[in-house]
């Protein structure tokens, strides 16, 4: 038997944890799925409302053709996605898929021995990148690219750029080779790119967004953000190993999100810090997140807004728990700890050419972003940021 306060101990009490995780995230999956059985048995017994008013699209003039179809695919392709979003890690913690790592495999490293030790050679710093809702594909757009190529020229020998990783899928994989539904995805991205109809086009475009726009409001729900944080907190450990980072070698990992990849920042940091024991800092810019999640642990939360970013601003008024309004919620829990600060750029959007991928505001937005990177962590609000957040 395990002396108590040994590796061997330690070892076992992770174990015992992450299986009471399991079992909990399992029963509330299975809640859930029979939820969804019973809205598909009243949705197959409204098809006989339904399909009449179907047949009737095709002898529409096109502009109540476009709002019908339009309204279809609202009603059913969105919800559908969240749907599947839900199934996919149902499937995780039932065991059905094998390309994520197991907890129990990862958390012997992370306790025995105590303090792992990193190689002379290995990072210090690895900053990870989390995109936006406009994620399609592992590889960024190229106006995302050259803030990334800007970003890592400025960082110091020691500190890792991570990017292309895939924010809003279960699997390490991009949409488009997601197993289950890798079919639809890529005729929406062939709609998108070759159908010769703008509106199609556009629709095309805004159903791919609005899968991950559902991923987003989902890292910020109580009930099922903590599963999808999970994962993609696996998911970024299981990246961060081949670039040299070592579990409880206490290396720093920032968490760099633009958009909701702030929101899926805040979800992952926690349990990235239990399952790294590393220091985690989140650093967001045009931030769209609701602070909903458990930060205490979380070393700093630095964010960098634009003066004209309206969809940063609604999220403040979409997430009432950030307004002053509601003291005990625990974003503002966060700031009375004075763990959050605030930094302002005049003139910048949330995108287009006032965005922070544009030239007018790239490489200010970069060297922003590098100074808070290399500086240390606020210990108390800062007299010189805004703390209005």
């Amino acid at each position: 038997m395990a002396e108590p306060g040994s590796p061997a101990a330690a070892a076992t009490t992770a174990r015992s944890a992450i299986h009471s995780l399991q079992r909990s995230h399992r029963l509330a999956q299975r809640g859930l799925v029979v939820v969804l059985l019973m809205v598909a048995l009243w949705v197959s017994l409204s098809l006989g409302v339904l399909l009449p008013a179907l047949n009737e699209v095709f002898d529409l003039a096109d502009l109540r053709l476009l709002g019908r179809v339009t309204g279809i695919l609202l009603l059913l392709l969105i919800p559908t996605a969240g749907i599947y979003s839900l199934i996919g890690q149902y499937a995780f913690w039932e065991g059905w898929l094998k390309d994520l790592p197991r907890p129990a495999d990862l958390f012997p490293a992370a306790v025995a021995p105590a303090q792992a030790a990193a190689p002379a050679a290995a990072p210090s710093r690895f900053l990870v990148y989390l995109d936006g809702i406009h994620q399609v594909e592992r590889d960024h757009p190229p106006r995302v690219l050259r803030l990334l190529d800007e970003i890592e020229r400025g960082l110091d020998p020691h500190t890792v750029l991570m990017k292309g990783l895939e924010s809003y899928t279960v699997l390490p994989v991009k949409l488009a080779e997601d197993r289950g539904s890798a079919w639809l995805w890529r005729r929406l991205f062939a709609l998108q790119e070759e159908h010769p109809r703008p509106w199609i086009r556009f629709l095309a475009a805004f159903l791919v967004q609005a899968n991950n726009v559902i991923k987003v409001g989902i890292s910020s729900d109580r009930r099922y953000g903590p599963i999808a944080s999970y994962l993609l907190a696996l998911k970024i450990v299981h990246s961060l190993l081949p670039l040299g980072f070592v579990i409880g070698s206490h290396q720093q990992v920032v968490l760099l999100g633009y958009s909701g990849g702030g929101e899926m920042a805040m979800g992952v940091a926690d349990y990235l810090q239990r399952l790294c024991r590393s220091p985690i800092r989140i650093l967001t810019f045009c931030g769209v997140f609701s602070g909903n999640q458990q930060l205490a642990r979380v070393e700093a939360i630095q964010m960098v807004v634009g003066s004209r970013d309206p969809v940063a601003a609604f999220g403040r008024l979409a997430y009432p728990g950030r307004l002053p309004l509601l003291p005990l919620s625990l974003w503002n829990q966060a700031r009375r700890r004075g763990q959050v600060s605030r930094r302002r750029l005049v003139g910048m959007g949330h995108n287009g050419e006032h965005g922070p991928f544009s030239d007018r505001f790239r490489s200010a937005l970069a060297r922003c972003l590098l100074e808070l990177i290399g500086s240390p962590p606020p210990r108390s609000p800062s007299p010189g940021l805004n703390q209005r957040s």
